[in-house]
């Protein structure tokens, strides 16, 4: 890593300028997972590299994706210090800057930047699939099939292996679970009305949260949020399984809430390849929050366990790790990595999609980004208010492990 600062949390949104598309056409996921998970994206050529103080400045022309707090990756510089990975301090018309330990100077060479990818491959693909696997060594390895041909919804399902882009062994979830996969929504009407989406990933799991109703209507922003990757197992010595896909098993987009990770405690949508004991198959298992209400679950940010947002004693935002349990009502199995519940309620009428926050207390020095999140009895075709819309905060600044 040539950052002076931790780049292994990337963060992308639809809001960045010449991102990738999401909407109701076949290959438009598989294509955005192309991007942010493997390639990376807009590409561009910078016309200056200066070092003054700690800051590097790149200066090009026109515009580029870089947002705050967002990593790029510099090739072609002189100064071998500034190449690789970057997290993002500062955006201006025609700059991005950096911050750096390479002395002050002017860097030469065919100098270009664009978007980090997250650090996976694709590992199989044909027309509208893809297969992904982080390149994590430390990671379990398992694989993620995402089936993009169809246009409203794709089809998702791990694997233990595959041999190519359709034959795999050890599938999570298992047919009997739900035939075929789960499903991930990308809009509610079959056309090309680009959707809002955000993914937050490091190199061994990511979240996706699209806004799949605005398809249907601009003020429909309430998001999902989906995952695919390796949990923070507690089990002593490792856990080889301890890799999760969330999904629902609704059939449309218009009904996606179930099994979403900050949309209350859902038993239907969280699969893992096997249990705890690495015996048998895919289990089907529940995400919880540790504070809130878990004998009837609420989405992130409408949970009222300690009351509305902000508090009427000191005007705080609590914040609760989530955890997976080793079943319905069972032991905790691992920790989800860099997200937070709120166990408070109208919090939507204060923080919206993307909106970010600084961390305190234990979380000082860190920044936590926003996104919307529904109980499982309210789709994405209706906009989101306070009554019936959530928000749950994931880590930008990592590491999350």
């Amino acid at each position: 890593m040539t950052s002076v600062v931790d780049t292994g949390v990337k963060n992308f949104n639809s809001t960045m300028t010449g991102a990738p598309v999401l909407n109701g056409t076949a290959g438009s996921l598989v294509a955005l997972l192309d991007a942010v998970l493997v390639n990376g994206f807009d590409l561009k050529s910078a016309n200056s590299l200066t070092v003054a103080g700690g800051v590097a400045t790149l200066g090009f022309t026109g515009s580029h994706s870089a947002q705050m707090d967002s990593v790029i990756v510099v090739a072609g510089s002189s100064i071998a210090a500034l190449n690789g990975e970057q997290k993002v301090t500062a955006i201006g018309a025609g700059v991005v800057k950096f911050a750096t330990a390479a002395a002050d100077g002017v860097a030469s060479g065919t100098i270009t930047i664009k978007i980090a990818p997250a650090g996976w491959e694709k590992v199989f693909s044909k027309a509208n699939v893809g297969v992904y696997r982080s390149l994590d060594p430390a990671s379990t390895k398992m694989l993620l099939r995402v089936d993009d041909t169809g246009t409203t919804i794709a089809r998702v399902i791990g694997y233990e292996s595959m041999t190519d882009a359709d034959t795999g062994v050890g599938p999570f979830p298992i047919a009997a679970q739900v035939a075929g996969g789960g499903y991930w929504g990308k809009s509610t009407v079959a056309n090309g009305t680009a959707n809002p989406w955000a993914i937050h990933a490091d190199s061994r799991l990511f979240y996706f949260s699209p806004a799949v109703g605005v398809a249907t209507a601009a003020a429909n922003v309430g998001s999902e949020t989906r995952f695919f990757g390796d949990i923070l197992a507690a089990k002593p010595g490792g856990d080889a399984y301890a890799c999760g896909l969330s999904y629902s098993t609704a059939t449309t987009a218009n009904a996606i809430p179930d099994g979403a990770v900050f949309s209350g405690g859902s038993t239907a949508g969280t699969a893992f390849p096997r249990s705890y004991t690495a015996l048998g198959s895919a289990v089907v298992q529940t995400i919880f929050s540790y504070v809130g209400n878990q004998g009837s679950p609420l989405a992130s940010g409408k949970d009222n366990t300690f009351g509305s947002f902000p508090s009427v004693i000191d005007g705080a935002m609590r914040l609760s790790n989530k955890y997976v349990t080793a079943g319905t009502v069972s032991p905790v199995r691992g920790d989800m990595p860099g997200i937070y519940h709120v166990p408070q309620s109208q919090v939507y009428d204060t923080f919206k999609q993307l909106d970010k926050v600084p961390g305190s207390g234990s979380l000082a020095g860190r920044v936590l980004q926003a996104v919307s999140c529904r109980d499982v009895s309210t789709g994405p075709t209706n906009a989101p208010l306070s009554g019936n819309t959530g928000i749950g905060f994931i880590d930008i600044t990592g590491p999350w492990r």
